[in-house]
């Protein structure tokens, strides 16, 4: 009722599990898909795995049932382009959903620092190449660049990094959309979790 209410959404359909959401999502291919987590069957990991591994262009805001869902991380990975809890503001909601639409992810400062807190212990090692392409990564940026990448590491949003460094806030989104090309992120989530490999930012050093 709240999609349907706003004159730019539409609600193409629904899915009851994990399983026909990834059916209805090929089908249907909607810009954005709602997806939950906790489903019977297929989960609402393994489903947002494969509608963002079929290529199609379909994005996936999944809604957890805390703040920190214990899946919101793994939900990420999977390839979602950000999460809000349920309960949210309707306002919020509508909010995000147009934000992934337009390409951009739905990372909230204050979950992206918990995130950071709560999910330290878990971030995967990852390869010895992939560090070294990482390492690589982080070389090609220039010295403002990584002051941005670590700004947006710590959940800043783009208001927020123009104002510490004194910045119109189209010349923030240049160096983000530059930070992105260089990193190789697809968006600010994947943009958070390379800042948190390697090492830019961490727990103590997020605040």
């Amino acid at each position: 009722m709240l999609v349907e209410s706003q004159p730019d959404l539409t609600v193409l359909g629904e899915a009851d599990n994990g399983a026909d959401a990834v059916r209805r999502a090929a089908d249907l291919a909607p810009d954005v898909v709602l997806m939950d987590v906790r489903m019977p069957g297929m989960d609402g990991i393994e489903a947002t795995r494969r509608i963002i591994a079929s290529g199609g262009r379909s994005r996936v805001l999944v809604l957890t049932t805390f703040d920190l869902d214990e899946y919101a991380y793994a939900a990420l990975r999977a390839g979602a382009s950000g999460f809000l809890v349920k309960d949210a503001q309707p306002e919020d909601l509508l909010s995000g959903i147009r934000v992934v639409a337009a390409g951009d992810a739905v990372v909230a400062p204050k979950l992206t620092r918990r995130l950071l807190d709560r999910f330290a212990d878990q971030f995967p090692v990852e390869g010895e190449t992939e560090n070294g392409q990482s390492a690589e990564r982080l070389e090609m940026l220039t010295e403002r660049e990584r002051e941005v990448l670590t700004a947006i590491g710590r959940g800043w949003n783009n208001t927020e990094i123009a104002e510490r460094f004194h910045l119109a806030e189209s010349t923030v989104k240049t160096h983000v959309g530059r930070i992105l090309a260089k990193v190789g992120a697809r968006d600010r989530v994947q943009a958070v979790i390379f800042a948190y490999n390697t090492g830019l930012v961490s727990p103590d050093n997020h605040g």
